[in-house]
């Protein structure tokens, strides 16, 4: 997944004019026809413009920062078009054009190549628990997608009829035209007009689809999610999302994960953080505790003279790590309970004990974190 910031070179706190300044550079070094027709110039000018029009957009931005090119798809689970998808070079250079003052070149259409388009992407939004995170799970989806037609078998045409090539385009499904701008002349190329950039045109559409060569099922899907996964994070299933139009190909299904909040503990990334209470006597001689765990309770070994609020970690207890070897760590944080109902009996032994009990110090114990600050400032 590409980084838009990175691309453009700018920082995540970049405003509206740091951004426009560093794509209009970017463009300029990297147009086709300042390079002779380059092709790592070419792509290079694709990915700034690509990175330019999402980070340009309040929406698209906000969407990008929060869930990156999944946030972009949109779609739900029962499919829709306009999902999020990189750009060619005729939407580079309509970017580019838009952005100069110099007009659409292709009229407001979107660039599409010759033949079938790929099917919309779908999204699918998944809750899991942390336990399903520990393991990894298997989830079954239920979804409406668009299939080929069973009538035409997604070509589109009454079946003993055939697409035509287009008269216009001689099934090359795009047209050229010749602009001239303070740049010099940019050749722009179009979809054709009559095929919608396909190439052929339909004399007979199919009954069934009336010449979509698509039409809606039911399917049910298995999604196996690995174990490590957290909120936002998404996987990709390529080619199993919406067919595309007249035998093009499937579309992916982007799978958003969405982590329930667990209030047992505290998570950062792989480790996991807990508070348990323990009583005095046990602070004092040390004792066995029993410590909530994601996949069931946990044993720890309090020592004798333990402080409240120290800090213990059972090592590999905490979270796998999301496509890589490893577990992260439980931190268990231990607190001092203090009762406030105490029987006649707790009283007169909590009495007896302050009598013999010796003052608190009248300074405490430097943290780690105090001892590190005054080795800075030395």
């Amino acid at each position: 997944m590409a980084d838009f910031y990175k691309t453009l070179g700018v920082e995540k706190t970049a405003g509206d004019d740091e951004i426009k300044t560093a794509y209009r550079r970017m463009a300029m070094q990297f147009h086709p026809d300042k390079n002779g027709g380059s092709k790592e110039a070419e792509e290079k000018f694709k990915e700034v413009s690509e990175a330019y029009d999402v980070l340009r957009d309040p929406q698209k931005r906000a969407a990008y920062d929060r869930y990156g090119e999944a946030g972009l798809r949109g779609g739900g689970a029962g499919g829709g078009a306009g999902g999020f998808h990189h750009v060619d070079m005729s939407e580079a250079l309509n970017i580019f054009m838009r952005d100069f003052g110099l007009g659409d070149m292709f009229g407001g259409q979107q660039r599409q190549a010759a033949g079938p388009q790929a099917g919309a992407d779908v999204r699918v939004d998944v809750q899991l628990t942390l336990a399903e995170v520990a393991l990894g799970v298997t989830r079954t989806v239920k979804m409406k997608l668009l299939d080929p037609c069973d009538r035409c078998a997604g070509a589109g045409a009454e079946p003993g009829t055939k697409p035509a090539k287009c008269s216009t385009c001689a099934g090359q499904g795009e047209v050229r035209r010749a602009q001239r701008s303070f740049f010099g002349q940019f050749v722009s190329v179009a979809p054709c007009p009559t095929c919608s950039g396909e190439g052929v045109m339909i004399a007979t559409p199919c009954k069934t689809c009336r010449g979509e060569g698509r039409q809606r099922g039911e399917h049910t899907l298995p999604i196996k999610i690995p174990p490590g996964v957290s909120s936002g994070q998404y996987m990709q299933m390529r080619g199993v999302g919406n067919a595309g139009a007249r035998s093009g190909p499937r579309g992916d299904v982007v799978v958003v994960f969405d982590v329930e909040e667990d209030d047992r503990f505290e998570r950062d990334g792989e480790h996991l953080f807990t508070d348990v209470l323990i009583t005095f006597p046990q602070a004092v001689r040390g004792a066995e505790i029993e410590v909530p765990g994601v996949l069931g309770p946990l044993e720890l070994r309090v020592p004798a003279g333990t402080q409240s609020g120290q800090r213990f970690e059972l090592r590999g207890k905490g979270l796998p790590r999301v496509n890589a070897s490893g577990t992260g760590d439980l931190h268990v944080r231990v607190h001092i309970w203090t009762p406030t109902d105490l029987t006649s009996d707790e009283s007169a032994q909590i009495d007896a004990l302050a009598k013999v009990h010796r003052p608190a110090p009248g300074k405490r114990e430097k943290s780690f974190w105090d001892k590190m600050k005054d080795a800075l400032r030395t």
